[in-house]
């Protein structure tokens, strides 16, 4: 199965769910499926991993991230320049806004209710049962209200990222997919896809699965560590 999304995508979800990490594999798989993509980054949460780092290795591949001014880069405030706005009001193929973590993150999402009126929006929020607060259906839940309650807006979809980081296993990856599917089913909402480190692909039996998976390469790395790179379906 393939992913199909497309237009204005918000990506959200708890600290430490891998939301950025999401974005930028799917904005790479969005940019390999022949479409024109731009992501703007928006997580005024976390100070490290966002999607900025990757701005690069995005732009090496013809995906444009729109970032706040220079001098503005490792401030936490909420900066909406008049690109976001503009990236809205005439949208790309996909435009892809990765939004802070928690509902604090979601924040300057209600600042761009005007901009987002009217427009064709998708809300996915990246859940990793493995993390606290969402490691049980009632917490996603919980996240989930949280976010909407914050950013004024709805959640349409959700994404599985089931992960231990350096840790993760095949087994893993299924029993994060089934709890997937019970939060799917308890929430109402389409489990839109789930993440498979590259590595493991191989190993994993994409044929349990009832939606797509979205291959990841880790590009928000520690220091010492090497990003991976992005062959031509990445």
């Amino acid at each position: 199965m393939e992913i199909h999304l497309s237009g204005i995508i918000i990506i959200v979800g708890n600290y430490g769910s891998g939301k950025t990490e999401v974005s930028i594999n799917l904005a790479v798989n969005r940019k390999n499926a022949g479409l024109d993509v731009r992501v703007a980054d928006l997580d005024l949460v976390n100070p490290y991993f966002r999607t900025r780092e990757a701005k690069n290795t995005l732009s090496e591949i013809g995906i444009e991230v729109v970032l706040p001014p220079e001098k503005y880069l490792r401030a936490d405030l909420p900066i909406l320049t008049p690109a976001v706005s503009g990236m809205i009001r005439q949208p790309s193929d996909v435009t892809l806004l990765d939004a802070g973590g928690d509902d604090v993150g979601a924040t300057v999402l209600a600042a761009l209710a005007d901009s987002l009126k009217g427009k064709d929006v998708q809300m996915l929020q990246v859940i990793n049962p493995f993390r606290p607060f969402t490691d049980t259906v009632q917490g996603c839940l919980k996240m989930r209200d949280e976010i909407e309650k914050t950013s004024k807006m709805k959640i349409t979809g959700i994404i599985g990222n089931a992960n231990l980081i350096d840790d993760t296993t095949v087994e893993a990856i299924y029993e994060g997919y089934d709890f997937m599917t019970r939060v799917s089913e308890k929430s109402g909402l389409p489990l839109e896809f789930i993440t498979v480190r590259t590595d493991l692909l191989p190993q994993t039996d994409t044929s349990r699965f009832t939606c797509p998976v979205l291959p990841v390469r880790r590009q928000l790395v520690p220091p010492w560590k090497k990003p991976a790179g992005f062959g031509k379906n990445g």
